[in-house]
């Protein structure tokens, strides 16, 4: 078990100005900020990071979204990290996810869910290493 995960904070939240909420709940939940990128995905790099959703029906909506806008990219640390965050956010749907998640908060839809979560700590290692090179961590 690792004490990493990692984290993106999505078009629709940064859009919508809840980027420094977002990032200070995390914090006041126990997670110390290791890295932390604010970039744009092409549509290219969003479906190389979504490409294990590659034969879903909604890969395309996926990469389009993920392209669409800025997005904060960061690796989180703390004990028990994945799935204290996974707790953290939410469910995926906002409707189900419990009061006070990130995405309770922040959510709009299914689609439009605020922040993403790694669901593994070999997934949290794959995805901080598409964002970030070893001189960016700290």
């Amino acid at each position: 078990m690792s004490n990493r995960t990692f984290t993106m904070i999505k078009p629709d939240a940064t859009s919508k100005g809840h980027t420094g909420a977002i990032l200070d709940q995390i914090i006041k939940a126990g997670f110390s900020v290791k890295a932390l990128k604010w970039t744009k995905l092409t549509p290219g790099q969003a479906g190389e990071f979504y490409a294990i959703h590659k034969e879903r029906p909604f890969y395309g909506e996926l990469v389009d979204y993920m392209s669409s806008g800025p997005i904060i990219a960061a690796i989180l640390e703390k004990e028990n990290a994945v799935a204290d965050f996974r707790k953290l956010i939410g469910a995926t749907n906002p409707a189900n996810a419990e009061e006070g998640t990130i995405r309770k908060r922040f959510a709009t839809s299914i689609a439009e869910n605020a922040v993403h979560g790694s669901d593994s700590d070999e997934n949290a290692l794959i995805e901080g290493d598409f964002f970030f090179s070893k001189l960016e961590r700290f």
